[in-house]
């Protein structure tokens, strides 16, 4: 397993579970679905995974306050996250470079949420400059793997605003649009 061959249905109930402990603030959760999310996606040795998902869960936990968050200590964090990924050799990046683009769409999702400025095209092209960068494939090949992941933002974000109630069948849509965005993503990434 790796960046280029992992596992779209274990990624995405990863995934989902770690957009479910931040908004429940339950930063165990978060943790635990950051340690999965690590190995799943990006294959990287134990020690590198315990390492990257305690970056990846202290830039969430800085950029979690709202409005008063940490967008630089976030990034600087997913700096050091994406500086282990290309240390494993498997991927070519800038980790300052990637830790900007990630952060980036962190920020368009929460005006998109919060405030109502931006789009959900916003929020696609944001994803979409991400995953061309980090994986370096062409941007239309990317594409529906942004589009299924902001559907899947849009029923999370549902499910937020109805009160973050675990037996929402509102987490069954979201995980199964994260789902078609990983298996879209894994066909893009494999070409």
């Amino acid at each position: 397993m790796g960046p280029r061959d992992f596992d779209p249905v274990a990624l995405a109930q990863a995934e989902r579970d770690g957009w479910v402990g931040y908004y429940r603030r339950d930063w165990r959760g978060v943790l635990a679905a950051a340690v999965r999310m690590v190995r799943l996606g990006f294959g990287m040795s134990w020690p590198r995974t315990l390492r990257g998902a305690w970056f990846v869960l202290r830039a969430n936990q800085l950029w979690a306050p709202y409005p008063e968050n940490d967008p630089v200590a976030a990034r600087d964090y997913m700096r050091r996250f994406y500086a282990l990924v290309a240390r494993d050799g498997e991927m070519s990046l800038d980790p300052a470079k990637a830790a900007r683009l990630e952060v980036e769409w962190w920020r368009v999702h929460r005006l998109h949420q919060r405030d109502g400025q931006l789009v959900e095209g916003d929020l696609c092209q944001a994803l979409v400059e991400l995953y061309s960068y980090v994986y370096r494939v062409d941007p239309v090949d990317v594409t529906p793997a942004a589009e299924h992941r902001v559907r899947a933002m849009r029923h999370s974000d549902e499910w937020v605003l109805a009160g973050c109630d675990l037996d929402d069948p509102l987490l069954a849509d979201e995980l199964a649009e994260l789902v078609a965005s990983y298996s879209s993503l894994l066909k893009a990434v494999q070409r």
